[in-house]
């Protein structure tokens, strides 16, 4: 008798179909935290063309093995160099470029 219980389950569980389990996703809202001032500020532009046109040469410049740093004259050979070097000169063609940032040992 027990033994055909256990035959009867088995033929259950075979002719059962299977689901496949979905995962439900879920939308969220996007909070977003705002001031409640009236006006927003405009954003502005940190760096202006001059800047752009001179880090742009800098860049070719270091790249082809041209660029060469200031007063020792070695070859310029890393991205944020030419970089720096491009923004020191278009602040000194007078471009709109934020301060340089100083070091700790250095500020005022």
């Amino acid at each position: 008798m027990a033994a055909r219980k256990k035959t009867a389950a088995r033929k259950k569980t075979a002719t059962r179909k299977k689901t496949t389990t979905r995962k439900k996703t879920t939308t969220r809202k996007k909070t977003t935290t705002r001031k409640k001032s009236g006006a927003r500020k405009k954003s502005t532009r940190k760096y202006g063309a001059k800047a752009g046109k001179k880090v742009k040469r800098a860049m070719h410049e270091m790249k082809r093995g041209e660029l060469k740093s200031g007063r020792s004259g070695k070859k310029v050979t890393t991205r944020k160099q030419a970089i720096a070097i491009g923004l020191s000169e278009a602040r000194a063609a007078g471009g709109k470029v934020p301060s340089r940032k100083r070091s700790g040992s250095t500020k005022k």
